[in-house]
């Protein structure tokens, strides 16, 4: 099959970015740092506290800016605590040289996402966070703020993704319904497609024992991102119950992970992200961690029944959440060409065939 001129870059054609001089690094790639649609990126040798979060802006270097704003520099080669609250710069391992039609996209790794780690990508003279527009050549950054638990990073830790894209490969309203109805997109009779995308609803109903989700608690002991199965889910997180009311009430600035009522399925030769909800409809953010892989939810690939496991945070005011609301959508775009290797198949994905689930660093 022919690749498509316009499209998501599937992991040979990363591979070949690399091999370019389109993408460079400062050590050789980890075995499984190419996903199917993505690039994971690596933390380098250290870590700029700074007093704010800042955006370079047209005419600056973000070197420029951490001169000015840097508190101190932490060293990350044997590892350090990142604390919450604080807001860390880190210059990434890689570096690019696009060619001038092709753009990229960042956005934080799931198990990130779960963590409540608010992560984004800047490079130099950036006007918006996570978006690399065509043509980029210079250096990465990851700001790093831990929101509810201290976490330990070092040298090469992963803690975000990154997209490259050639031209326009949306799907609109009527081919995202058309590939619906082929491949069933998400398990709703009725989906709703709106706003270019389909609607997830939240699963407040609970499973067999009535377990609708986790609230994070405060005052923990540090989570290492590098170790899994490592920390006992109850001393970082308090499961959340139906009793009958199929609600949850957010409190403001609380980290919640719940689950979609809908599986999700994402067929080979397309990519997904979840959209970041319309404050209009309710003022809460959900995902952070916004890339479903090609494969996601495919039977083929082990991914049947596969759900949205959802990071919501409310923002100011309390928030009723109530079982089948629509707390996101999901975008889909073409790959240039099928991947090699399909989310789950082979590849050690942590959250295949997924229900409500919290980051691979938690035993349950």
């Amino acid at each position: 099959m022919m690749a498509r001129e316009t499209g998501i870059l599937a992991d040979r054609a990363i591979s070949a970015l690399f091999e370019t001089g389109r993408l460079i690094s400062e050590r050789e790639l980890d075995r499984d740092q190419i996903q199917p649609a993505s690039l994971d990126l690596r933390l380098g040798g250290k870590a700029f506290r700074v007093r704010a979060s800042f955006m370079p802006g047209p005419s600056h270097l973000v070197s420029d800016k951490l001169d000015r704003l840097s508190l101190h520099v932490i060293d990350l080669s044997e590892g350090a605590v990142l604390e919450t609250g604080c807001v860390y710069i880190v210059p990434l391992m890689e570096s690019l040289a696009l060619p001038a039609d092709m753009s990229a996209s960042a956005n934080p790794k799931s198990s990130t996402g779960r963590l409540d780690i608010f992560t984004r990508v800047i490079t130099d003279y950036a006007q918006e966070f996570d978006k690399i527009p065509a043509g980029y050549s210079g250096p990465l950054y990851l700001e790093i703020s831990p929101r509810t638990f201290p976490i330990v990073v070092r040298r090469g830790s992963r803690l975000s993704q990154i997209r490259f894209r050639v031209g326009q490969a949306l799907l609109g309203e009527p081919e995202l319904l058309k590939l619906h109805e082929s491949e069933t997109l998400v398990a709703s009779k009725l989906p709703n497609v709106s706003g270019g995308g389909i609607a997830l609803s939240i699963d407040l109903a609970g499973d067999k024992d009535g377990l609708i989700g986790y609230r994070g608690k405060h005052h923990t002991a540090v989570v290492d991102v590098d170790k899994k199965a490592e920390h006992d889910l109850f001393d970082f997180w308090e499961p959340l119950h139906s009793r009958g009311r199929n609600e949850l009430i957010l409190d403001p600035d609380e980290f919640y992970i719940l689950v979609s009522r809908e599986a999700v399925h994402v067929p080979p030769d397309y990519a997904a992200e979840m959209t970041p909800f319309d404050p209009l409809v309710g003022e809460f953010r959900v995902h952070y961690a916004g890339f479903f892989d090609p494969g996601f939810g495919h039977a083929p690939a082990g991914g049947r029944g596969s759900r949205a496991v959802l990071e919501v945070r409310s923002h100011e005011v309390p928030f009723i959440l109530e079982d089948g609301q629509i707390v996101g959508r999901l975008v889909y775009e073409h790959m240039q060409e099928k991947p090699a290797s399909l989310y789950g198949s082979g590849l050690g994905s942590n959250y295949q065939a997924q229900g409500l689930k919290l980051s691979k660093h938690f035993r349950i």
